[in-house]
């Protein structure tokens, strides 16, 4: 048995450093000015929602030649000095009446534009809340509690995404369509599984293909409280988001220019540059963080046992999104929700003590943690029962984070400016 220590090892300062690797992949500083458009005939007007969203309108104030104007909404926190492009911070994950000053700023930023104005859209992971402009007859606090029950009840990304945009007059593209007739050029960080940009941030300048008789039934699906309003609207198509048939976008065009699989390529060739074989599972991962806990940890025994499907010593590498169907009151997230039941999938196995892992959202953010996620080593549980934490009922109560804080294990970033989704490793040493 490894004796307990809060000391980090050297192999948790090499799954840092490959984190960091990942997030430098997708630096807007890095990813925005290879894909900018030339210059229009009129006005240059930068419109932009999500953790990225400060970081990448300082990319294009540095690399646009002549005027250039607009607005941009990021979470509290993720300000950052720009000097033509106005930031206005929001509220995440939940909208509150930031949110709704947001949308309308940016809906005002593109109106009244002519066929000779260019709009740059710089589109990025958690611009849902970000940016929230119910229907009329919709408030504002309806639409917070839907949103919190369908997160609580473990709806993934795609699910929560369908109804925002049907629950709106900002997403699912309408704020393309108010620019029209100016041509709109999006620039997408991608944080979706599958990087389907019409998912990120709601598609606020792409058209939508789900409809609203697709949003009636995820509610209907989590049993959720369907207001009648909500009901008639959805099922007469009266909320309907804007579809890829519609005029208004004509000459649009988007780029996907970062997401989860640049980071963690990036990440491999920087373990592999250091003599460790490296295998990526998939960059879309998602359901439950526990039985995906359970995945990662049935492959690293098996490494262990078998050599397979791959042989020790090896790093495995894996993102996507998890969700955690909440039930307790605890502090935490999918990625410390993830780690804690991952060191308990391993307790007590042969070979544990040659696994050390992390995981981490590259927002910088995970749920409630109050950091970006949390690492283990074979020793992690042995020092949190010393210190008198019980792991089972910290990951029954959703309490995580508190115990990864109290055994000093939580991998703290602050605001990243930048979002490719979640970033989990596992290092599984030779025996």
């Amino acid at each position: 048995m490894t004796h307990p220590s809060n000391v980090r090892p050297q192999q948790i300062d090499l799954l840092i450093d490959l984190f960091g690797t990942a997030l430098a992949a997708a630096d807007p500083m890095k990813v925005v000015c290879a894909h900018l458009p030339s210059a229009p005939r009129g006005r240059t007007v930068v419109v932009g929602v999500g953790k990225a969203a400060a970081a990448m309108a300082c990319a294009v104030e540095a690399c646009w030649i002549g005027p250039i104007e607009g607005l941009v909404v990021v979470p509290e926190g993720a300000v950052l000095p720009t000097t033509r492009i106005r930031v206005h911070e929001s509220s995440h994950p939940v909208p509150d009446e930031r949110s709704l000053i947001g949308a309308k700023g940016l809906m005002a930023a593109v109106s009244g534009l002519t066929a000779d104005d260019l709009v740059i859209a710089l589109i990025s992971g958690g611009g849902s809340a970000l940016c929230a402009l119910p229907p009329t007859g919709l408030a504002l606090t309806d639409k917070q509690r839907l949103t919190r029950e369908l997160l609580k009840r473990g709806a993934t990304i795609a699910e929560i995404n369908t109804v925002r945009r049907h629950l709106s007059t900002f997403k699912g593209g309408r704020l393309a369509a108010q620019a029209h007739p100016a041509r709109v050029v999006t620039l997408v960080i991608s944080d979706i599984p599958g990087d389907d940009p019409t998912l990120v941030a709601s598609g606020p300048t792409l058209a939508d293909e789900s409809t609203c008789a697709d949003a009636l039934a995820v509610m209907r699906r989590y049993e959720l409280d369907i207001f009648p309003l909500v009901r008639e609207a959805l099922s007469t198509g009266a909320w309907e988001s804007i579809k890829p048939c519609d005029p208004r976008l004509v000459g649009n065009t988007h780029q996907l220019i970062a997401s989860a699989w640049d980071g963690l390529t990036a990440a491999a060739q920087r373990a592999r540059s250091l003599g460790l074989e490296c295998h990526i599972l998939s960059d879309a991962m998602e359901g439950e963080a526990r039985d995906l806990a359970k995945s990662h940890a049935a492959i690293a025994l098996s490494i262990l046992q078998r050599d397979a499907p791959f042989k020790a010593p090896c790093l495995i590498l894996s993102g996507g999104e998890a969700t955690v169907t909440v039930r307790g009151e605890g502090r935490g997230g999918r990625n410390t929700e993830f780690m804690l039941a991952l060191a308990l999938a391993l307790e007590g196995r042969a070979g544990q003590h040659r696994i050390h892992a992390l995981s981490a959202g590259t927002d910088g953010l995970d749920g409630s943690a109050g950091a970006a996620g949390a690492w283990i080593t074979p020793g992690s549980l042995a020092l949190a029962r010393v210190r008198g934490l019980d792991p089972r009922a910290h990951l029954d109560a959703n309490d995580s984070a508190t115990l990864f804080d109290r055994v000093d294990a939580l991998v703290h970033t602050g605001p990243t400016h930048t979002n490719i989704n979640d970033f989990r490793a596992v290092l599984v040493e030779a025996g």
